[in-house]
């Protein structure tokens, strides 16, 4: 396994039994654990301390961690109101397995999430602990919505990322199933009507309500819409406000339950405690999971009282009374709610964003910054116009599926003749071309990152979009030090593609 220089430095200044250790380790996980394994393949750390924003390895090095458990680090590695909420359930002799069984512990948690519920539904709010992971609260609320309202399909968007159990990957993007409609999600830079903006977002509202209204769709009603008020595995695409309360009109004229997947958006994230208030939208349901744990496996489906219909043991989980996870998840909630770590995310993340849109004017592999709160992307572009490989109509700014329909061949559409050009025409430069996507420069920025210190996430639809999770509670100068690090390291990238490109044209 190849080490950076810098690695390979730090390695040297460690006791023979630390090193032994540290590549030992790495040995024994490629020997031992299943191929499917990912951040391990590309993040070659072993960590054994950590604080904060701050990862130590074995290796002696220490890390910026930007990637923060995927979302799942609310206040950082370690936080000190964690440990101590965890600390006494310990101290306590509470049980820590307890099933559905009502504890203080649970009941205190309970408390502190309804007392952070968007308006208009913590007030006739149940809540559903199921297993332990996203993807089984996923699971959940599928099967909730099915069984209350007695239909069967779904509507999901492009570009969505649910899990990996068997329900909750069929309403991801990767998925084909005949029971999900696939719907498009507004994007400005790869638009999948070609158009971006305020016009896009109208259009792909407007071809959702085609979808249920044309009785010559193959979409019946179906059971719910679930989708992410910022996709996060997708590539950081924010959902523009409107477009998300125009989702609400349409679900709720139809009886159709809206799912709100906040996941990964929850708990302060996006610079809202709740991504969905950004628009003021209420769902139905609501699927929250990762930071609700305060690092700890815990995972709940918030949803409306009328959709409780279900029989007792209908849906059900070993592990869902996760004491100790309820516990610390407690403390992170009330921390992020007293401390107003939502706002201070809106304020401190709109200042990164426009300090990494000034980075990408001066370098062309970046192709748009884009985020909410501290939920940023950064997707890396190679020379030309349209999508990378593999590349759909709605990836590379072109027609979404079906959307010839655009051309005037009637009903929701007539009139539109030629709307597109007509609109690319008066869109912003980056709606009009977006360059294809390149996941080798991604790649290639994720590790110079990890040379100097700095550990990101790739996403996107060809894992092409460079992703930001820092902690809420990451300070200003750290902030500062994330800056210049992933500046150096996108400069650098920039610099050795230029000189590629310039030998190629030889």
């Amino acid at each position: 396994m190849r080490r950076s220089g810098a690695a390979a430095g730090a390695l040297a200044g460690r006791p023979a039994g630390e090193r032994l250790a540290y590549e030992g380790a790495l040995k024994r996980q490629a020997a031992r654990e299943s191929a499917a394994r990912t951040y391990a393949r590309a993040l070659p750390i072993v960590p054994v301390r950590a604080r904060g924003l701050t990862i130590e390895g074995a290796d002696g090095r220490r890390y910026l961690d930007c990637l923060s458990g995927a979302g799942t680090l609310a206040l950082g590695h370690n936080h000190p109101v964690v440990l101590e909420a965890i600390r006494k359930v310990l101290d306590s002799g509470a049980p820590l397995h307890a099933l559905d069984l009502a504890t203080p512990v649970t009941d205190a948690f309970t408390t502190e999430l309804f007392r952070t519920l968007p308006p208009g539904l913590a007030d006739r709010a149940r809540v559903q602990f199921c297993g332990p992971a996203g993807t089984d609260a996923v699971e959940a609320a599928v099967k909730l919505v099915r069984t209350a309202t007695g239909r069967n399909g779904l509507l999901a968007f492009t570009g969505t990322y649910r899990g990996t159990t068997a329900r909750a990957f069929e309403v991801s993007e990767d998925a084909f199933d005949m029971r999900v409609a696939r719907l498009p999600f507004p994007q400005d830079y790869r638009c999948p009507f070609g158009v971006g903006g305020t016009r896009g977002a109208d259009l792909a509202a407007r071809w959702t309500e085609s979808v249920l209204d044309d009785p010559e769709s193959g979409v019946p009603l179906p059971a719910g819409m679930i989708l992410e008020p910022v996709q996060g595995e997708g590539g950081v695409i924010p959902a523009p406000d409107e477009w998300m309360r125009r989702m609400r009109q349409i679900t709720a004229a139809r009886s159709i339950p809206l799912i709100a997947d906040e996941v990964q958006t929850g708990v302060g994230r996006t610079g809202a405690f709740w991504a969905v208030e950004h628009s003021g939208v209420t769902p139905d349901v609501m699927v929250l999971s990762k930071a609700i744990g305060g690092s700890l496996p815990l995972a709940v489906v918030v949803y409306r009282d009328d959709l409780d219909v279900w029989e007792p043991g209908a849906h059900a989980g070993t592990f869902r009374g996760n004491q100790l996870a309820m516990a610390a998840g407690t403390a992170t909630l009330a921390y992020v709610r007293e401390n107003h770590l939502a706002e201070r995310a809106a304020t401190l993340g709109s200042r990164l964003l426009t300090q990494l849109s000034e980075l990408a004017r001066q370098f062309s592999v970046i192709g748009e910054v884009r985020g909410r709160g501290l939920m940023i992307g950064v997707e890396m572009v190679g020379e030309g116009e349209g999508g990378g490989e593999g590349e759909t109509g709605s990836e590379r700014g072109g027609d979404f599926q079906g959307a010839g329909e655009l051309r005037g061949v009637g009903g929701p559409w007539a009139g539109l003749e030629g709307a597109g050009d007509a609109v690319r025409d008066k869109a912003p430069e980056h709606a009009r071309a977006p360059r294809p996507a390149a996941p080798g420069l991604a790649a290639a920025v994720q590790q110079e990152c990890l040379r100097r210190g700095l550990i990101v996430g790739l996403g996107g639809r060809h894992a092409s979009v460079v992703r930001l999770l820092p902690p809420l509670t990451v300070s200003d100068e750290q902030a500062a030090a994330v800056l210049d690090r992933l500046t150096d390291a996108v400069e650098t990238v920039a610099r050795s593609h230029a000189r590629g490109e310039k030998q190629h044209q030889r």
